[in-house]
């Protein structure tokens, strides 16, 4: 029988069960912590946070396919043969600052960077398999795959095989799990953080530690903050991911004095389908994702186009074309594509959970929606198709400036008219991911409290790390900045475990 959590003192305490919160506990056992706890809010068979329902994808450095070889070993020669290019460090600060308008943190961005091959390595050693991203961040040119947008490698599996390969590492390495373990309050003192107050299956007790990670999540699965921080009418948002992923975390935090930081009226949203489940259902949210409109023109219900869906390749758009999305009447868009580049779309389009209607005229595709303005999304299309320049060829795999001139909202890439049928046109609304406001950390990923000084005890990953995004995101980043703050963090709150062990030790040889 398994010993209530109440009778131990664990060196290290982590409370979340996804990416970063099992890094961090890897961490922390290969560092010397002794006893260590994963406090997992979720049920063993939806486990993993929001890092289950991602691709599995990560954004790191690297200088070319050398560097794809070391931390994916079992390609095929034909697989080799692959125009991975490189994504260095330097294209890694450029994309963070620009993205974010130079808002980012320097000094996490700068650990985030420079430590995000070096991740990658340390994961590959924790038993997560890597492989390329062949079907959704490459295309097929002149008979050979070329990688686009920065994010290359994927979890073998998916983020459910990045959460199934990191805790099998973690029960390797003999760290307790918890389920339907939700955890409410911090314990401290003035001393620091000195445990965790759990509702285990719905039994309250104490959990005493001598380090506590935290590692559970954002707020965006809460609708209450979501419309308190973000504004009206996200409380209409669809929650691409985890229902338990309610700003616990934060709560607690704050409650003990941690400072907040970052973008909290921001977050990550995409397009999503009209009529998903409110929240993230692991057996279906994969089919939900609407990320080819580079390749479309969005319409809101008036019939207008409202943004430029060729601005950038769509790693570097997505993240915040939800956002706008929601402010649209309605809350939802509907996104229009030619028969010509239909075969571009990505493999969700083709599934049965999708609203999508088909017609041979625009006439028909417009009565066939049936929520948007007919006349002035006519109109809309003629002047789009009208705008077009011709005499630049198309090319999905860059930014090709095929572009419009003379219209209001222009489209800069990828400007194809919409004028050969059938036509198709899929509705979407916003989906959020995950929120940009975080706490304050140190650079050992440390909460720092509203007196600008560290709290004993308490360290900060994944989505609760405030002041790297700000009001957009490069795509893949996320589980990236997860590895690499639960990796600092596992290893510092073991490191101050042993202090604090080494410290009673010598305090009681002295009393003696």
């Amino acid at each position: 029988m398994e010993r209530p959590m109440s009778e131990i003192e664990y060196d290290v305490v982590i409370v979340g069960g996804g990416n970063a919160a099992l890094c961090a506990a890897l961490s922390a056992r290969e560092n010397g912590a002794g006893s260590v706890l994963v406090l997992e809010r979720a049920s063993e068979e939806e486990r993993g946070g929001n890092s289950s329902y991602t691709e599995g994808l990560m954004r790191f450095a690297y200088t070319g396919s050398d560097d794809i070889r070391a931390l994916s070993p079992d390609l095929t020669p034909e697989e080799m043969d692959s125009d991975f290019g490189s994504y260095t460090e330097d294209m890694f600060f450029d994309d963070m600052a620009r993205i974010t308008h130079n808002r980012t943190d320097p000094d996490l961005c700068e650990i985030l960077v420079r430590q995000s091959n070096a991740t990658m390595h340390w994961m590959v050693k924790q038993g997560v398999k890597f492989y390329p991203q062949f079907g959704r961040q490459s295309f097929k040119v002149d008979g050979k795959f070329k990688f686009w947008g920065g994010a290359t490698l994927a979890a073998w599996g998916g983020g459910q095989g990045l959460v199934d390969s990191l805790y099998a590492a973690v029960k390797k390495a003999g760290i307790d799990v918890r389920y339907n373990a939700w955890a409410r309050e911090l314990i401290s003192s003035d001393a620091g953080v000195e445990g965790v107050i759990v509702k285990l299956d719905g039994v309250t007790q104490q959990v005493r530690a001598k380090s506590v990670v935290l590692a559970c999540g954002g707020f965006e699965a809460n609708s209450e903050w979501r419309t308190k921080y973000l504004g009206p009418g996200w409380d209409l948002a669809k929650v691409r991911g985890s229902k338990f992923n309610t700003g616990d975390g934060l709560d607690m935090a704050l409650k003990v004095g941690a400072q907040p930081k970052g973008n909290w009226s921001g977050c990550h949203a995409v397009g999503w389908e009209r009529y998903a489940e409110d929240f993230g259902d692991l057996s279906v949210t994969g089919d939900y994702e609407r990320d080819s409109y580079p390749w479309s023109i969005m319409v809101n219900a008036a019939g207008k186009r409202f943004l430029d869906e060729g601005a950038d390749i769509r790693n570097y758009t997505y993240a915040k074309y939800g956002k706008v999305i929601l402010e649209q009447p309605g809350q939802f868009a509907w996104q229009i594509f030619d028969s010509t580049v239909v075969h571009l779309l990505r493999p969700e389009y083709k599934t049965r959970r999708v609203t999508r209607v088909v017609a041979d005229t625009l006439e028909e595709l417009v009565d066939r929606m049936g929520d948007v303005d007919r006349e002035t999304f006519l109109k809309t299309v003629r002047d789009y198709n009208a705008s077009i320049t011709r005499d630049v060829p198309f090319d999905p795999t860059v930014k090709d400036g095929r572009r419009t001139e003379g219209l209001d909202i222009p489209k800069s890439n990828w400007a194809n008219p919409i004028e050969t049928g059938p036509f198709e046109a899929y509705a979407v609304t916003c989906g959020i991911t995950f929120t940009f406001g975080g706490l304050r950390i140190s650079t050992d990923a440390q909460a720092i409290d509203g007196g600008e000084r560290p709290i004993p005890g308490l360290y900060v990953a994944g989505e609760l790390v405030g002041g790297l995004f700000y009001f957009n995101y490069p795509g893949a980043t996320g589980l990236m900045s997860g590895a690499v703050f639960g990796r600092i963090a596992g290893r510092n709150a073991a490191i101050a475990a042993r202090a604090t062990r080494e410290s009673v030790r010598t305090a009681k040889v002295s009393a003696m």
